[in-house]
């Protein structure tokens, strides 16, 4: 995993949005990253306000298995469906659930964190113990567990996916935290009659913000890869939603006749694994205070 602790600042920020985007801009894997994400979220925004060039689950038998042209842009597949409008769908999809995977995780993950370092305890006891338990299992394996149980639909998807990376944020968030806490302001504001749960949440978590941005944006990429992983392996959205992993489960037998009904969804897979994967790497060099002033 990309360390990305060193982003932590030391002292309360101030605004500078603007010198943090124009870092993000100059940094080349971040601009890539930032492009790539930008133009999956318009294909998904497609899917979502209805503008696709076809329904993604009508089927057109007659036109089955056509490849790529003018009317079909991906092609499409065994049953006459669109494969662009699948994939766009798809992204849809596959976003929502890591979408709301990852708030619920970096919710719960850094609440639990902030308490477990700054409190110490028992709390840190019982949080550091249930995250390494959680920890023990394989991310796969505990999500295909989780979704198992659930009912198949995208919200228990989502907190399933959830439950695997609360673990992350707890542990990401922690670290700084038992730093934080010794720093001089924070003493003082304690000293200064401030409850230790406004001293908290007003002096130690703005602090910690740039870690836990830039650990959401890498936990995004891969809650899309579980998403598709589960999905390939018949736990993830239910058909006949669409869905990229689904889409490439169900294409592997035509690899041979028809290999743009695997191809498209495979790559856009990649393409918001990789996209994701740089932005993240673009946010951490911006939101790194040794960067900052620099021209």
């Amino acid at each position: 995993m990309t360390d990305i602790t060193q982003t932590a600042t030391l002292a309360p920020g101030g605004g500078r949005t603007m010198e943090r985007v124009r870092l993000l801009l100059r940094s080349r894997s971040g601009l890539v990253g930032l492009i790539i994400v930008i133009v999956l979220g318009v294909l998904s925004l497609l899917s979502a306000f209805g503008l696709l060039p076809y329904d993604p689950i009508a089927q057109d038998p007659p036109a089955r298995l056509q490849p790529p042209s003018a009317e079909h842009w991906f092609g499409t597949d065994q049953f006459g469906r669109d494969v662009f409008s699948r994939v766009a769908a798809g992204v849809a999809n596959s976003a929502l659930i890591s979408l709301v995977a990852v708030a619920f995780a970096t919710l719960v993950g850094t609440f639990c964190g902030l308490v477990a370092g700054f409190y110490r305890g028992v709390s840190d006891g019982v949080i550091s113990g249930v995250t390494n338990v959680l920890f023990a299992f394989p991310p796969l394996l505990l999500a295909l567990s989780l979704a198992s149980v659930f009912d198949r639909n995208w919200f228990t998807i989502a907190v399933a996916i959830a439950i695997v990376y609360v673990p992350i944020f707890i542990r990401v968030t922690r670290g700084p935290v038992l730093s934080l806490r010794e720093i001089e302001y924070v003493k003082a504001a304690t000293s200064t009659g401030q409850s230790r749960s406004m001293v908290m949440f007003r002096h130690v978590l703005p602090n910690i913000t740039s870690i836990i941005i830039v650990q959401v944006t890498l936990s995004l990429s891969w809650a899309v890869l579980t998403e598709a992983s589960l999905s390939f392996l018949g736990l993830g959205t239910p058909p006949p939603a669409p869905s990229l992993g689904s889409m490439i489960f169900e294409a592997r037998t035509l690899i041979g006749i028809a290999p743009w009904t695997m191809i498209a969804p495979g790559v856009v897979v990649v393409l918001l694994v990789v996209g994701l994967n740089l932005l993240g790497d673009g946010l951490r060099d911006a939101l790194d205070p040794r960067n900052r002033g620099k021209k």
